[in-house]
């Protein structure tokens, strides 16, 4: 059997979660031998064996970026006749995804890392384009043959803004991690890696990493770090801002944050996963302020490092984060209009920088926190029992076409 995955993101270009849910499934996928997976990917041509890649093209350099998505979708499309199925990731390449799979008279499964309908502010970013990513979204769900949610939280989201999708088709089947790549690196070198960018491993510290955008609830983390204790460091591992409005204001931000305290670090390059590793392995607490988040791949990725989670309690993280367990999930009541805006946001950031302060407040709790996490972590996400279920829906999916 011959599957085409499509995405916009795959090695070397990986920037988010969507990106590590690719390269990882498709390794998973690969090692089991009875399936020949052809990897179509955004950007320059790939070394790998099996894998292509489709660069933006030059008569649509001056056009909206939705609409030069759209031409990569094409010329990717194009290339997938012959698949027995196709199985795409985000909007970037759920239209390749439709159309190839027209064009191929094969069934298309879409993975659902996030939707359009709960990120309105990307408007903020694409203008006119987040309508155009909007109706390929749309188009590519109801048209899919079925549709793989990464919790049910997703899966409860996807049907609410698409609900004349049967529910039969949605599976969920969540995010993985691989517990081998992703381990605590408490060495003399990790700690020297902490120490170059600014953070000292043997004081209490509060980590974030994530892009700069409205969804990953930075601006809140800011503003409740306010109020923890002063020795506390706050470390953000944090770039690629969708817009200079929110870019500015996370300036902002920190500048307000340095004035009344020491430690505040801001760490804007691309780092690669063992530096990562090593920031994660010496952090008191790993903090994920999200409004919105379908799974929360990193908060897998800190609990396998051995780092306590402090997160919002929302969309998928409570499937991954126990709370009193792994962690501390900080409840979050949010208006009905798509954005995950806290109703009363100086009360999440209050609750927030409570759960942060008891975290740091008592490190031997928040040390056993984090090893129970990454025994969750390795117990319940690997990438080869996930592979194996993402094999199965697609078995489910072509008995049914």
């Amino acid at each position: 059997m011959r599957v085409d995955i499509l995405s916009k993101e795959y090695p070397p270009a990986v920037y988010g979660g969507a990106g590590v849910h690719v390269e990882e499934l498709v390794r998973a996928l690969r090692a089991r031998g009875d399936v020949d997976v052809q990897v179509r990917a955004f950007g320059a041509p790939r070394d790998e064996p099996g894998t292509t890649g489709y660069p933006d093209l030059p008569e649509l350099a001056q056009a909206n970026a939705a609409l030069q998505t759209l031409g990569v979708d094409v010329t990717m499309a194009a290339d997938c006749e012959g698949a027995d199925l196709l199985h795409s990731h985000t909007w970037y390449a759920n239209m390749a995804g439709h159309l190839g799979a027209l064009l191929a008279g094969a069934p298309h499964v879409i993975s659902a890392h996030s939707l359009e309908p709960l990120r309105p502010w990307k408007a903020e970013q694409l203008g006119g384009g987040y309508r155009v990513s909007s109706w390929v979204e749309k188009t590519a769900y109801e048209a899919a043959a079925g549709v793989i949610a990464v919790s049910h939280g997703m899966k409860a989201d996807i049907l609410k803004c698409y609900p004349s999708i049967d529910p039969a088709k949605v599976a969920v089947v969540h995010n993985g991690i691989d517990s081998t790549d992703w381990q605590p690196d408490t060495s003399d070198a990790a700690k020297d890696v902490c120490r170059q960018y600014g953070m000292d491993p043997d004081k209490p510290s509060i980590l974030f990493v994530g892009r700069i955008t409205r969804q990953k609830g930075l601006p809140h983390l800011l503003r409740a770090a306010h109020q923890l204790p002063p020795d506390v460091q706050v470390v953000l591992c944090a770039g690629a801002p969708d817009t200079p409005e929110i870019k500015a204001e996370v300036e902002g931000l920190m500048d307000e944050l340095r004035q009344t305290r020491d430690g505040v670090v801001m760490i804007a390059e691309h780092l690669p996963r063992a530096k990562v590793i090593a920031l994660e392995s010496h952090a008191t607490v790993f903090a994920c302020p999200s409004v919105y988040e379908p799974l929360g791949i990193v908060n897998l990725e800190a609990m396998a490092c051995d780092a306590a989670v402090v997160a919002t309690r929302t969309g998928g993280i409570p499937e991954v984060v126990v709370d009193g367990e792994t962690g501390w999930l900080v409840d979050i009541e949010q208006r009905d209009d798509g954005t995950g805006t806290p109703l009363d946001p100086a009360k999440f950031e209050n609750d927030l920088a409570a759960a942060l302060t008891e975290a740091v407040s008592d490190p031997a709790r928040a040390r056993a926190m984090g090893q129970a996490g990454r025994r969750r972590a390795v117990e319940q996400f690997s990438w080869s029992a996930i592979g194996d279920r993402t094999m199965a829906v697609y078995q489910e999916v072509l008995a049914r076409s």
